[in-house]
C-alpha cells in the first residue's frame, strides 16, 4: 500500500489537463448558466422562472468549481481569454481572485492544523480552549459554525467574508473585493428599479442564495465530519491531512456534475493539480484512495456534520456541545491545547 510521497507521485500522471476538455467544460457550463440567467428574466411564468432560477444556482456552483481549478493553476493557464472570464466570474460570484487565491492556497497548506489562522476555513477550538472562552468569544465561535450562518453563506461567507472583511483588512491588496461588492449592490438596485423586485429575486437572490449556501456547506462538511482528525503543527503531515482530514462526499451523478466532482475532496487535497474532470478516474485507478472517510448530502449526514463543534485531542474526535457538557459533568478534564484564530 503506497502512502506519503509515493502516493502523491502515483497521482502525478493525472495532474495534467486535457486542454480541449477544459475548454469544453468551461464553455458549456458558462453557456448554460447564461441561458438559465436569461430565462429568469424572459420566461413569463412564475413557476418556470422559479425552476430556471434554481437551475441557475446549481450551475453557478459548477462554474465556481471550474473557477476554483483555474485559481489552482490546474486548467487553462496562460490563456488571456480564460483569465478574463475567470476574473469577471470572480467579481460576479463575490470571490475575487485576490482574496480567493490567497485564502484558499493558505487553506491547502494548513488544512487540519490546530495551531494556525483559520484563513479560508472554519475555526476549530479544542475543548479546553472552548471552556476557557468568555461568553462573547464563545458566542462568536459558535455563530461562525452555526447551520444558519452556513445557510446564509451569500451574506456571511461571500458578501461579508470574501468582500467586506478582506477589503477592510487590506484595502490596497483587495481593491477588487470592494469592486465586487459595489458592482453587486449597484446591479441589484438597478435590476429592482428597472425590472422589478421579482426579477431581482429570480436573477440574483435565489441563484446566489442556493449557490453560496451549497458552497459554504460543502466547504464546511469536507473538513468537519464524523471521523475527521486535526493535529498540532509539529505532528502535521500533508498527505495524512489530505486523506484523514478531507472527506469523500458521496453524491448522485447529477450532483457530482453540478459540483464538478468537488466531492472527491481527499484526492483534490492530495494533489490540487488534478483537473476536476479526472478525479473519478484517479480514484478508480488508485486503490489506496478508495477507502476514504465519507459523508454525504443526506439529511442525517448533514445533521451529524453540523452537530460537531469542538475538537478533543485526547479522544481524537470532534464533539457536539452535548457530548462536551456530558464529559464536563463527569469530571473528564481536557489536556492543554490551542485554538485557531478567528476567521480572517
Amino acid at each position: 500500500m503506497r502512502e506519503g510521497k509515493d502516493l502523491i507521485l502515483a497521482t502525478k500522471p493525472y495532474a495534467s489537463e486535457i486542454r480541449s476538455s477544459s475548454w469544453f467544460h468551461l464553455f458549456t457550463t458558462l453557456g448554460l448558466l447564461l441561458i438559465a440567467l436569461t430565462g429568469t428574466i424572459m420566461i413569463p411564468f412564475f413557476v418556470g422562472r422559479l425552476v430556471i432560477s434554481i437551475l441557475s444556482g446549481l450551475l453557478i456552483v459548477r462554474m465556481f468549481v471550474i473557477y476554483h481549478d483555474h485559481q489552482h493553476h490546474t486548467i487553462l493557464q496562460q490563456s488571456r481569454v480564460a483569465n478574463a472570464i475567470m476574473t469577471i466570474f470572480g467579481l460576479y460570484i463575490l470571490a475575487p481572485t485576490s482574496i480567493w487565491k490567497r485564502s484558499h492556497d493558505y487553506h491547502h497548506k494548513h488544512n487540519s492544523k490546530l495551531f494556525s489562522a483559520s484563513i479560508g476555513s472554519y475555526p476549530i477550538a479544542t475543548r479546553q480552549k472552548f471552556e476557557q472562552m468568555g461568553r462573547r468569544e464563545r458566542r462568536a465561535y459558535l455563530f461562525s459554525r452555526h447551520p444558519l450562518t452556513i445557510l446564509a453563506g451569500y451574506l456571511s461567507m461571500f458578501m461579508i467574508g470574501m468582500c467586506l472583511q478582506s477589503f477592510l483588512s487590506s484595502p490596497r491588496k483587495h481593491l477588487d473585493s470592494l469592486l465586487a461588492l459595489v458592482l453587486h449592490i449597484s446591479g441589484s438596485v438597478a435590476i429592482c428599479y428597472f425590472l422589478g423586485w421579482q426579477t431581482w429575486m429570480f436573477f440574483i437572490l435565489i441563484p446566489f442564495t442556493i449557490s453560496c449556501s451549497i458552497g459554504a456547506y460543502l466547504f464546511y462538511a469536507q473538513h468537519n465530519f464524523p471521523g475527521v482528525t486535526f493535529n498540532d503543527n509539529e505532528d502535521w503531515c500533508y498527505h495524512e491531512a489530505a486523506l484523514l482530514s478531507s472527506s469523500y462526499m458521496l453524491m448522485s451523478p447529477v450532483m457530482n456534475w453540478f459540483t464538478a466532482n468537488i466531492g472527491y475532496h481527499h484526492i483534490h487535497h492530495l494533489n490540487a493539480r488534478i483537473p476536476f474532470y479526472r478525479l473519478p478516474q484517479v480514484m478508480a485507478d488508485i486503490p489506496e484512495l478508495q477507502n476514504a472517510k465519507t459523508t454525504s448530502l443526506r439529511i442525517k449526514d448533514i445533521i451529524a456534520c453540523c452537530r460537531l463543534k469542538i475538537w478533543d485531542p485526547q479522544l481524537q474526535r470532534m464533539l457536539s456541545l452535548r457530548e462536551a457538557a456530558t464529559l464536563r459533568t463527569r469530571g473528564y478534564q481536557p489536556q492543554p491545547a490551542i485554538v485557531t484564530e478567528a476567521v480572517s
